[in-house]
């Protein structure tokens, strides 16, 4: 709301007032209300007297997180600030990204997932169970904001690597949000998380008193299908300028899903595609230091569900446009899965993997498939920590001066390596990237930065772009753009380190960059819902939102 036309002392008289302007976090300011906005506003005698700056509140929040003892107390420390004060909250985090970030987020979101139930505090987004099919639209309405431009939905069956959290997995798109708005400035207004309760087949929640969603076995099929459809539908008919983003979705929905939709409405989704951007970057960033070309790299994934096939798609996309035939670029991507490597040879493919089935002899092992092919390159998209052993390790070193070894698996506790094993195990050679942070590392007196392929540098970005132009669907063309943009924020002084994406505390500036490169692509392609700006970028960076409070009286 506008209050520029505020007279002196009055207040908008939209505005709620007394306790309930108090229990609006996203206009609430706590102490920081001025006396005049206290007695225009009934707050006298609601506040103590002292009038705080946000500078001070925030060091009062600090003081009290950084005594906290543990992540899950620290995540539940900035979960209630958000449920009270937004503003606040994300001043803090978008100060302290480095720090904070792994808690918002990966890795201690999983943790709170898996203890949802028993720290939960206050109700954020909408929760719609199966229950419910027939009434979305009723539900959807009870949302207050009216202008909603982007959902992160789930339906909590494949969260980061700890599989099925049921409606237990509803951290993650709150979490996934609060990076849109903290990475690129999406106003947090705009944001909705959705939780699409169709059940869980995790026993221990079914067991637990204290689990809040609906009490049985998932919803297959058709009637999933069908209830997906019925809040699409009713969310693009309520909002219809939404990006739906699907979010941890298995493996069996996710690929349907997104191939269902994504040519139909403004989708995409982030396990593949956003992975695969912030991958790909990666490759880019990387090649800088190999100065080698994409088109040369065979890379060997181990994992070939979503988040691999989606990496391996944008790769062969990128290669095509290096000028590399589809076939050729595809012959250089292969998967290593729970039963091997994958080739034509085997029966029983699913679909999604025979793209990358090469007629090669069947390898039991991930190994015994970097023995046999000479990768340059392995990503660990399996969730299975340390699968990627000194032995992997040692001959990669061998078979490459410097090897690119990225353990993508999220928590920290899935992921495939150590940033320490790596570098250890290949004589300081590894160009290392991670799922999830880990330290810098001392080896032979050199001290080793590691990248996180975190995909907050990418979707926040692709989000704010999407929003700025109203895009009408969301393309791999965008996610290539991405890529390389982000690729190219990348700084000399970083690559010098090891780190193959740019610091954390640029991520708004590396975001409005992506935003409008994003955005580009849109106009050229006809899908942008405005009038092209003069000045892409300057436009994009004039509708990042910021933290700071307004004056409600003037």
């Amino acid at each position: 709301m506008s209050k520029s036309s505020l007279k002196h002392n009055e207040s908008d008289p939209s505005l709620p007032r007394g306790t309930a302007l108090l229990h609006d976090p996203l206009l609430n300011k706590g102490t920081a209300f001025t006396m005049e906005e206290r007695a225009a506003l009934g707050l006298k005698g609601l506040l103590p007297p002292k009038v705080f700056t946000m500078k001070e509140q925030a060091a009062r929040v600090l003081e009290n997180y950084r005594n906290k003892q543990t992540d899950l107390e620290r995540y539940i420390h900035l979960a209630s600030l958000q449920d009270r004060n937004e503003t606040l909250f994300y001043r803090i985090v978008m100060d302290n990204l480095d720090e904070m970030m792994p808690i918002v987020y990966t890795p201690v979101v999983g943790q709170a997932c898996q203890q949802f139930g028993h720290i939960f505090r206050r109700p954020r987004g909408l929760y719609i169970p199966y229950d419910e099919r027939g009434n979305i639209a009723e539900i959807l309405h009870n949302w207050p904001q009216k202008d909603v431009r982007v959902i992160v939905v789930t339906d909590g069956e494949r969260i980061l690597g700890l599989g099925d959290q049921g409606a237990s997995g509803m951290g993650i798109p709150v979490g996934k949000l609060a990076l849109y708005t903290a990475c690129a400035g999406i106003p947090p207004a705009q944001c909705l998380p959705v939780m699409l309760d169709v059940g869980t087949e995790n026993l221990g929640y079914l067991r637990d008193p204290l689990y809040m969603g609906i009490r049985h076995h998932r919803v297959r099929g058709q009637e999933f299908d069908d209830f997906v459809a019925e809040f699409i539908t009713e969310a693009c008919k309520l909002w219809p300028k939404v990006l739906i983003q699907f979010e941890d979705f298995a493996n069996l929905n996710a690929f349907r899903l997104l191939e269902s939709w994504r040519d139909r409405i403004c989708t995409f989704n982030d396990d593949m595609q956003g992975t695969a951007a912030v991958t790909l970057a990666g490759l880019f960033s990387a090649l800088r230091i190999t100065q080698k070309s994409l088109c040369e790299q065979k890379i060997l994934f181990l994992g070939a569900g979503e988040a691999g096939i989606g990496i391996a798609d944008l790769i062969v996309s990128a290669m095509i446009d290096e000028g590399a035939s589809l076939e050729t670029a595809r012959r250089q991507c292969w998967f290593v899965d729970s039963k091997g490597l994958v080739v034509k040879s085997r029966d029983n493919l699913v679909e999604h993997k025979l793209r990358y089935a090469h007629d090669v002899p069947f390898a039991t092992d991930l190994l015994s498939a970097v023995k046999a092919l000479e990768p340059t390159a392995i990503i660990g998209v399996s969730t299975i920590a340390k699968s990627f052993t000194r032995e992997v390790i040692e001959t990669m070193a061998q078979k490459n001066e410097r090897p690119i070894i990225f353990a993508l698996s999220n928590p920290t506790s899935k992921s495939e390596c150590s940033a320490e094993e790596a570098y250890t195990w290949s004589g300081g050679r590894a160009i290392f990237a991670s799922g999830s942070p880990f330290p810098p590392c001392v080896y032979q007196g050199k001290t080793f930065v590691p990248g996180q392929g975190n995909n907050a540098y990418v979707f926040p970005g692709i989000g704010m772009g999407v929003v700025a132009c109203e895009a009408a669907h969301i393309t791999d063309r965008m996610f290539a753009q991405a890529a390389k943009t982000l690729a190219e924020q990348v700084l000399e002084s970083d690559l010098e380190m090891g780190r193959i994406y740019p610091s954390l505390s640029r991520i708004r500036e590396v975001s409005a960059y992506i935003g409008a490169a994003v955005a580009e692509v849109a106009f050229r392609d006809d899908l942008a819902g405005i009038d092209k700006p003069v000045d892409l970028l300057a436009y994009v960076q004039s509708q990042q939102w910021q933290p700071e409070y307004e004056a409600f009286v003037k």
